[in-house]
């Protein structure tokens, strides 16, 4: 451990690469139905992505960054050789940038999830062997993997057929969109209660009973419906107004919606990804500091966090327009109402995964969520091609992954003879 301090800083310099990534790829597609659509403008996209992804990693994603520290390589197996979970973690952060900088230079909206956990997968079998896997935990994320796109796309497809069939189809949309949309304010202020106030009550171990959370929750949701209709009464339209610009006017209502949906998103992806991310940086840390001890469990240091939030943001607005470009416009047309119903949907789901400490995708919640609004529009508004090579891409970043973990552990142990 004498290097320690030199480790830690090549760790952190990897991870801050690695996060740029995420935000050129990850992040880029969380915000890909927001800016697509037009909902927000890029300054109102900047401040969103700032102010919820480092709330959401700092509040929320303590559980799922100790699911990646321990939870998927029985690391009690290395107590006796620390150095070799070291280099194995940093063997993992160089197999994660490399995938994630690779897929954003091809437009591939890939996983930093996936590509982490494949990566520790690898890791762990070459050195330690099939044994050292918690593959009940493996197999649990795997399944969420499978289950969150289906689930984001079944609540996207029913809420689009609700708007749809409620606003945009009725004689005089304008009139059936004032009188439904404080009913998704209230939804979307459920969401938001749940997702902020409530996790961040509960990590200042502020634990409430039913009846209380449920006030929360119904204030929290009352003051956003509030706020909302006042934000939406705004927004002018003509006395006699012609049919394209009463669904001008019903886009525009729906964009005010997607303003706070894009903050329950992006404060799921901070909550969910940023903690996946850094999460082989806070074993690293904890093992260097703690003198070779691969047991000790500190609270998630906030400055890799806040590292990791500052290369994720970086990362969104240097290189994110290749993913806007896949999922946004590629896999089906959006419009703010469109978005609307696929971010929350995506947002509804990570949020249940988080908060049962589950790193589940939110790049694949969203794009699950895409899919079932376009399948609501009817097959031939989804792009195929699109969508086939997304899920190629899904199936191959967990090999793909493992063995570059196993490759790079490979070279530094020749190279640092160790083993």
């Amino acid at each position: 451990m004498a290097y320690g301090v030199i480790f830690i800083i090549v760790a952190c310099v990897i991870g801050l690469i690695m996060t740029w990534g995420v935000g050129a790829n990850d992040l880029a597609n969380i915000m890909s139905t927001t800016m697509a659509s037009k909902a927000i403008t890029v300054k109102q996209a900047l401040i969103i992505a700032v102010v919820f992804e480092f709330s959401g990693a700092l509040i929320g994603g303590l559980h799922v960054t100790n699911t990646i520290r321990s939870g998927i390589i029985n690391t009690t197996l290395f107590v006796h050789s620390p150095a070799v979970l070291l280099y194995g973690m940093l063997a993992v952060l160089l197999a994660g940038m490399t995938w994630i900088l690779a897929a954003s230079f091809f437009g591939m909206p890939v996983s930093i999830t996936n590509a982490i956990v494949g990566a520790m997968v690898g890791f762990g079998v070459i050195v330690l062997g099939v044994n050292a896997i918690h593959w009940q935990t493996v197999w649990f994320i795997l399944l969420s993997w499978i289950c969150s796109p289906l689930i984001a796309g079944l609540a996207g497809y029913w809420l689009f057929v609700i708007i749809k069939r409620f606003i945009l189809a009725v004689s005089d949309p304008p009139r059936a969109a004032q009188r439904l949309l404080p009913i998704f304010f209230f939804l979307v202020g459920i969401v938001l209660a749940n997702l902020i106030v409530l996790r961040d009550l509960a990590e200042l171990d502020y634990h409430l009973n039913v009846i209380v959370r449920l006030l929360v929750v119904l204030i929290v949701a009352l003051l956003i419906t509030g706020l909302g209709t006042f934000l939406c009464k705004r927004i002018y339209i003509k006395k006699s107004p012609k049919r394209y610009e009463r669904f001008e006017y019903v886009e525009k209502l729906f964009s005010v919606l997607m303003s706070f949906t894009a903050c329950a998103m992006v404060f799921a992806h901070g909550s969910n990804d940023v903690a996946i991310a850094v999460g082989p940086i806070v074993a690293i840390f904890s093992i260097i500091k703690h003198h070779g001890s691969v047991l000790m469990q500190d609270p998630l240091p906030l400055w890799i966090i806040f590292m990791g939030c500052v290369g994720v943001v970086l990362g969104l607005f240097m290189y994110g327009h290749k993913i806007i470009a896949t999922v946004g416009k590629g896999t089906t047309m959006l419009t703010p109402s469109r978005a609307f119903a696929a971010t929350l949907a995506a947002a509804c789901t990570v949020i249940f995964s988080t908060s049962s400490g589950i790193p589940v995708s939110a790049t694949q919640t969203l794009v699950g969520g895409v899919f079932g609004v376009g399948l609501a529009r009817g097959i031939g508004a989804l792009n195929i091609n699109v969508i086939r090579n997304i899920i190629l891409s899904w199936l191959i970043t967990v090999p793909a992954a493992a063995l570059l973990a196993i490759f790079y552990f490979d070279m530094l142990r020749i190279i640092f003879h160790f083993l």
